[in-house]
């Protein structure tokens, strides 16, 4: 079941800050990817190619991992845990949208034959500095 996020971890995610996938490998150890992350709603999107260790591992298992980093701010940061979906892009919509976000420019081609999917994640489980819904009580800071 998704969960609300703060709005520190929206403007993580609203901003141009890189993230880090984690997926499990058949074997049960971690694989990691650095993604360029969006949204829709409370669901966080990326872009990936069907046929990738991580597209795989998401086919086999959908739970993952993602941790959002402040760029300005490394100690402020989210992990998100949920479960992901897949659906082809036409027309690597979502990959352009992320492109403009994080270059400010169009993607590189992907490889001949590539098939590009969006993927979903719906979020179950925030942790983090950012993933605070409201203050703590007493810690002076505001958080």
């Amino acid at each position: 079941m998704a969960i609300p996020l703060s709005d520190a971890t929206l403007r993580l995610v609203d901003g141009k800050n890189y993230a880090v996938l984690a997926t499990v490998n058949p074997d049960g150890s971690p694989q990691t990817s650095v993604v360029w992350v969006g949204r829709d709603g409370g669901d966080l999107l990326f872009s990936t190619v069907e046929g990738r260790v991580k597209h795989r591992n998401m086919v086999r298992d959908p739970r993952v991992s993602v941790s959002v980093i402040d760029s300005a701010d490394p100690e402020n940061y989210v992990e998100l845990r949920g479960r992901v979906t897949m659906a082809p892009d036409p027309g690597r919509q979502l990959d352009t949208q992320l492109s403009w976000k994080y270059d400010g420019q169009d993607p590189g081609p992907d490889r001949p034959g590539a098939v590009r999917v969006v993927v979903r994640m719906e979020v179950e489980k925030a942790t983090g500095s950012a993933a605070r819904l409201r203050p703590r009580r007493g810690s002076g800071s505001g958080w």
